[in-house]
Order: C-alpha cells, then structure tokens, then sequence
C-alpha cells in the first residue's frame, strides 16, 4: 500500500534545470511503496502519433509495452510525475537515486531502495532508454 498523498509535497528539486521534485514529509523505510505511477492507459502507437501531430515531446510517460502505456502529462496530481533521475541530464553533486520503479499487474509504484529521510527529494531512474530519447530529441 503506498504511503498517504499528503505525506508527500512538491517543490524546487534539488537537480539543477530540473523543474519542481518529489519530496517526502516523513522519514520512508527501504522497501516501502511511495507513490504509484498514475495516468491515462494508452498505447505506444497513438502516444508517437500525437508527438508527430503536435510536435510536443512528452516526458511523462511509463512504457509497460506497447499496449500499455501510462501517461502521466495532464495528471498535474499524480505525484509520482514529479519524481526526477539523479543520473539525468544535469546531475548534482551529492544525489543519488533512493527508489525505483516496480510493475504489479498493470500498475506501476515507486518503491524506496534505501532509507529516505524526511524532507528528501525521492529520486528514481528513467532508465537509460528514457535518456538516450531525450538525448536524440535535443539534437534533432
């Protein structure tokens, strides 16, 4: 069971150029469920379909498969959107990645990979894929 919304807040990340961050208002136990991963359910063809129409590159969305994609860009509540990479772009000193991301039947969460203090940021990994997209994109 993910912890209760409230516990978690949103402000300035801590990651340079990075936008707002995931943050944590209580102390949260390796292995504790923190948010899931909330959105519309599409598919991979009409996301790709709609970046090429709008020519908008959208990065929120979680690929389970092709018939399976969350897509977390007009869900401005869905907390677990705000979570940013350690090991993106502009990495700063000091930070690591304290979660991952965990599928169960359907559904994504985030779940603690260590111990994460209160008042943390919640860091979790794109995965390389993500970067490598984001990468061709910026040079295109």
């Amino acid at each position: 069971m993910p912890l209760p919304q409230k516990q978690l807040f949103i402000k300035k990340s801590g990651i340079p150029e990075a936008g707002k961050g995931l943050f944590t208002k209580q102390f949260i136990a390796k292995g504790t469920r923190i948010v899931e991963y909330k959105g519309e359910i599409t598919t991979w063809k009409k996301k790709l379909q709609i970046e090429k129409q709008t020519k908008i590159s959208n990065r929120y969305l979680y690929y389970l498969n092709r018939n399976h994609v969350i897509d977390a860009m007009h869900y401005s509540k869905a907390l677990a959107r705000y979570a940013n990479d350690a090991k993106g772009l502009s990495k700063a000193t000091g930070l690591v990645n304290n979660c991952k991301y965990v599928e169960d039947e359907g559904r994504v969460f985030m779940e603690a990979i260590k111990n994460i203090s209160a008042g943390a940021e919640i860091l979790i990994s794109y995965g390389k894929e993500y970067w490598d997209i984001v990468e061709s994109v910026k040079k295109s």
